[in-house]
């Protein structure tokens, strides 16, 4: 596939009632993902640059899509560039209490 065809394509996200909470927690159990939500936690939108600096971008490009498809973020694009944001409302309508959980456990910090 041409790189700028697959640039141009809108992401998906899913609505908020398909959220399932199987992949929600697939999705959390990756310790780069959850510093990802983490710093989402922390931030009302982040890019992909910012969000995990320290690692490859097909790295980040292959975590922010577990995420996206697990319903925990949204993803723009603002020219080249792709912003993230946590879908923080919605996951704690599905699931309440469930990120703070997450993030309260041994061996994880929140913001």
């Amino acid at each position: 596939m041409d790189y700028v065809k697959a640039m141009a394509r809108p992401f998906t996200h899913p609505a908020a009632p398909d959220i399932s909470l199987d992949n929600v927690l697939h999705a959390l159990s990756d310790p780069v993902r959850r510093e990802i939500v983490r710093k989402l936690m922390g931030s009302d939108r982040m890019s992909c640059i910012q969000a995990c600096a320290a690692h490859p971008p097909s790295t980040v490009s292959f975590h922010h899509k577990i995420l996206r498809e697990a319903g925990l973020i949204r993803s723009e694009k603002k020219g080249v560039e792709v912003i993230n944001t946590l879908r923080r409302t919605e996951i704690d309508q599905r699931f309440p209490g469930l990120l703070d959980a997450v993030f309260r456990a041994p061996g994880t910090s929140h913001p």
